[in-house]
Parts: C-alpha cells; sequence; structure tokens
C-alpha cells in the first residue's frame, strides 16, 4: 500500500454548505481507499491505496466527489515521498510558529515553471519561489490582506491549491505518524 495526501481546492458546495470532513473520509473509503484521515476541516486527507500514478487517484476522487456532492471540484494529490520533498522544499523557514501562516504554497498538478516568479505582479514585499513545480510565497503580513492571492487564479496559473506552511506540517506528522 501506497500513503497518498489529497487537497481539495475547495469544500465551499454551496452558500451556507461545506463538505463534512467524515463525509469526505467515507467518500474516499468507498472508492476503495484504506484508512483516510482528515486533517482539520478544510479539504485534507491522507489515505492508503494501492499503488497508483497519481493522475489516476485525481480523477477517481474527482468523479467520486461529483458523483457525491454534485459538484467538480480540483483535487491534488501526491504520494507521500512527493508530499515529503515538498515540506522539505520549503524555501522560507518560518522564524516563529505566528511566522508559519505567513508562508504558503500552491500545490500544483503540473508543475510551473522555474521562471515564472518573474512573471508575478508584487507590490506588498511578498517573496516568491517556484520549488520543483510548486509556488511559495511569504507574506509579510496575513495572506488574506495581499492582492497577490487574488491573481494566482486557476485559470491563470492551472489547477492548484494553497496551503500553510501549519497544515503543510501536519499533513507531514500525519504521513510520519
Amino acid at each position: 500500500m501506497t500513503v497518498y495526501v489529497a487537497l481539495l481546492h475547495s469544500i465551499v458546495l454551496a452558500p451556507g454548505r461545506r463538505v463534512v470532513m467524515s463525509e469526505l473520509r467515507a467518500m474516499a473509503e468507498g472508492l476503495g481507499f484504506r484508512d483516510a484521515r482528515a486533517l482539520v476541516s478544510t479539504g485534507n486527507l491522507v489515505f492508503e491505496a494501492q499503488r497508483e500514478p497519481v493522475a489516476v487517484i485525481e480523477a477517481q476522487l474527482e468523479e467520486g466527489f461529483r458523483a457525491r456532492y454534485g459538484k467538480h471540484v480540483d483535487i491534488i494529490v501526491r504520494d507521500a515521498p512527493g508530499w515529503l520533498a515538498l515540506a522539505a522544499g520549503n524555501p522560507f523557514p518560518p522564524v516563529n510558529d505566528a511566522e508559519a501562516q505567513n508562508i504558503v504554497v500552491r500545490v500544483m498538478r503540473s508543475p510551473l515553471s522555474s521562471d515564472m516568479p518573474a512573471n508575478i505582479q508584487r507590490g506588498g514585499g511578498e517573496q516568491v519561489a517556484v520549488v520543483n513545480g510548486d509556488l511559495w510565497i511569504r507574506f509579510p503580513g496575513k495572506p488574506s490582506e495581499s492582492k497577490l492571492l487574488s491573481a494566482l487564479t486557476t485559470k491563470r496559473l492551472g489547477p492548484g491549491t494553497f496551503r500553510n506552511w501549519n497544515t503543510v506540517r501536519g499533513l507531514t506528522d500525519m504521513i510520519e505518524a
């Protein structure tokens, strides 16, 4: 069995309706995945499955999600070694736990080119780097107060989803447990 991490792009189904993590775990297990565990209520799963290409796992989860919830959501999957490499590649290690909230990674389905940061318009002091195809950002303050995030859309970059450093560490801990 192989351990995988799955990240949902959105857990909002409609105004006032969100995906419940126990239902998401049940959906994954209904697809034949084992030991599905969620990290907080933001659409992060760790589970076991037979080794398959990540694209196959993504397609299975996306179809299962659409069948259960009636909505398509991009789901980005990494196997455990891929996730651990992502975590080890953080170019902006936080100096304390408070700063960890200001470091985010856009985990990409298809790798971004390494020259991509030069194309991003920044004005708020953000630091940006592409590491192994994923986009890392260190914000000088709260990410929600930056105009940069709203410019980094799926339409512009392709399918991907943001996670902060605390979430990256939490998923890493779940894999290593």
